[in-house]
Order: C-alpha cells, then sequence, then structure tokens
C-alpha cells in the first residue's frame, strides 16, 4: 500500500500547480526545488543570494531534464522588500517559506538584521498570500522555539522561554501566524525543523551547522571541535524528511491547517556519536581522518538535549521520516567531494 506522501506525489504529478520556494537557492529550498520539478511541478524561486548559492541552482538544472527545468523560475531578491514579495507570491497556489536568518550564534552577534529578515520577511510574504487566496501556505519554524523547556520529547504544545534572538524571531512567526488565522480566517502550516542535514548546506564560516561543519573540517584533515563533552544530544534529520512534511503541509486537509508540527525523527544521538559516523562515512569512501575530536566550551544559547515527538505530524500529515540518521550519512559525505563552485550565472535570474 502507498504511503500517504506516494498517494500526493502521485496526484500532483497528474494535476501540476504552481509553488512559490522562497530561499530557493539555499540548502533546503534548494531541495525542495529539485523535488518538486522532478515531479512535474511548475516552480517559482525567490532567494537574494545572502545565504544561498547559485550553484545549488545549477546543481539542480544538472540534475534534471530540460523539461522539468523550463518549469522553473527564478526571481533575485529580497524578502525584506515587499514588491518582491507580492511580485513571487501572484500566481502561485502554493507557498513554502524557507527563506531566512539560520544560526543562532549569527543572532547573538546581530540580532537587528535576524529579526529584520526572519520576522520583517515573514509578515511580508504571508499577507500577499493571503491576499491570493494562497491554498497551502507553509513556513519554516524551529525547534530552538522550545527554548529552556527540559521535557524530553518535545510536544508542540509545550514551549519554554527563548535563548537567543532567532528562536524569538522564529517563534514570532507562529504567533503571527496564529493571528492571521483568527483575524483574517488565512491558516498556514508551522513545521518545526530538528536539526537538518544533507547535501547542498553549506559548511563554510562561522554559522555553518555542526555536519557539514565538520565534514568540510575532514575533508581538510583539521581538527573537528566539540562544544561541550560530547554528550550533547540532537535529534538529527535528513533532508528528504523535511521535503516530505513540506509537501505534505502543502496540501493537507482544513483541519490540519492552523497548526505547527514537529519535523524529526524522533530519536536522538550525541555529538560524540555523530562525530564517529561521519568518521565512518569517510572510512567507507576510503579517506581516513586522523585527528582526535577535540572539546571546547558550551555554546551560548544552545540546550543540552533535544528530541521530538513526531506523532502529531504522523497523525494530521501522513507524515513517515523514510531516512534514519545512518542512511543519510552515507547520502550526505560523498555530496560534498566534488566542487563547489559559488558562480551566480545559471542563466534563469529575471
Amino acid at each position: 500500500m502507498k504511503s500517504r506522501y506516494e498517494q500526493v506525489l502521485h496526484r500532483l504529478n497528474q494535476d501540476p500547480r504552481t509553488w512559490l520556494v522562497t530561499g530557493a537557492a539555499g540548502f533546503i529550498g534548494s531541495n525542495l526545488v529539485e523535488r518538486l520539478l522532478s515531479n512535474g511541478q511548475r516552480i517559482v524561486g525567490l532567494d537574494d543570494f545572502s545565504t544561498g548559492y547559485a550553484s545549488n541552482i545549477q546543481d539542480i538544472r544538472c540534475s534534471l531534464e530540460p523539461a522539468d527545468w523550463s518549469r522553473f523560475r527564478f526571481i533575485e531578491g529580497d524578502i525584506r522588500d515587499r514588491e518582491v514579495c507580492r511580485r513571487a507570491v501572484a500566481g502561485c497556489d502554493y507557498v513554502l517559506h524557507q527563506a531566512g536568518l539560520g544560526s543562532v550564534p549569527r543572532s547573538l552577534a546581530d540580532p537587528v538584521t535576524t529579526n529584520a529578515v526572519n520576522v520583517g520577511g515573514f509578515v511580508n510574504v504571508l499577507p500577499p498570500a493571503k491576499d491570493e487566496k494562497i491554498s497551502g501556505f507553509v513556513y519554516a519554524a524551529s525547534s530552538s522555539t522550545y527554548g529552556d523547556h527540559s521535557v524530553l520529547p518535545k510536544r508542540e504544545e509545550a514551549i519554554g522561554e527563548p535563548l537567543s534572538p532567532y528562536a524569538v524571531s522564529k517563534y514570532v512567526n507562529e504567533l503571527y501566524a496564529a493571528v492571521f488565522a483568527r483575524a483574517y480566517d488565512y491558516k498556514s502550516v508551522g513545521l518545526r525543523y530538528f536539526n537538518i542535514f544533507g547535501p547542498r548546506q553549506d559548511p563554510l564560516g562561522p554559522y555553518a551547522a555542526v555536519i557539514p561543519s565538520w565534514i568540510g573540517s575532514m575533508s581538510r584533515q583539521e581538527q573537528v571541535w566539540i562544544n561541550g563533552d560530547g554528550s550533547t544530544s540532537r535529534d538529527f534529520t535528513y533532508v528528504d524528511n523535511v521535503v516530505q512534511a513540506n509537501i505534505l503541509a502543502a496540501v493537507a486537509d482544513e483541519g490540519a491547517k492552523g497548526q505547527i508540527y514537529n519535523v524529526a525523527c524522533g530519536n536522538r544521538l550525541t555529538l560524540n556519536e555523530v562525530f564517529d559516523a561521519l568518521v565512518q562515512g569517510f572510512a567507507d569512501h576510503g579517506i581516513a581522518y586522523r585527528l582526535e575530536r577535540g572539546f571546547r566550551a558550551f555554546r551560548q544559547g544552545d540546550v543540552m538535549h533535544s528530541q521530538a515527538d513526531i506523532s502529531k505530524a504522523a497523525r494530521l500529515l501522513g507524515y513517515s521520516p523514510t531516512t534514519q540518521f545512518h542512511e543519510g550519512v552515507a547520502k550526505t559525505v560523498p555530496a560534498y567531494f566534488k566542487p563547489k563552485g559559488r558562480s551566480r550565472d545559471f542563466g534563469m535570474v529575471s
């Protein structure tokens, strides 16, 4: 019997729709664009290349047939620009809002810009979607919203005090979504992501997530640093599971809208276990990482442990993770072996 996700993909393939993906040149956005184009959908991508890369779009172009690529239109623009957002939303059936500034440390260093992009940008995208009567509006929420709430697993209805400006900005998105549902009867769906990883995630810079950052260091035979003693644990989630959740949420029944859902695998691994898995992933490709892991101070704004309860998403959306951690690592590590350019010239900017 086909899963709910397989049924949805089949139905969409028979009846293609137009999707706006904000943050289309980013990690999660580019994976969404690729999956939807390969399933016969029409895509409008919006990005300003502040954290995304044109090379991600080029990767998609190279992976698809010309007929699939022809259904992609790209708009270079900033979600802080209201007119750009209005133009991008026009004529779409679904919106997958992935654009934003991630990273707890980045938000602590520059809370003003984090707020302007994550809150201001969200408020710029949501009203035109309401005005256009977009049937499915899905936005990237965050597990950081749980803050100092220590009970595991994390359930959507119980959150604590936020520990960073980034967490505040993502929680404010949820509050705005709830107000739009009450004041305008426009319901959206928020997906609280838990430590997403996979191909195209940026391994460079001071705000890189742990898995791509460590892969980058290992590939250069540089020291891998663990914040704390390595016992910190997270519900690491491969990006294909996030793609599934977004598509299911966009086409969800009315009763499943106006909700927040955890998107994860429902388990957790320590940072020491992640390190060991990456070392093994390199070894599987004939590359030995020769350095011992290093330890340093626990990072401000972090929590010690995180694990999601995904039963709500399973019950109301039909969400079921298809890729567990070790399989995700096996898919992720070799994706970083090929050269990654950062050219912005891919011929589809409008």
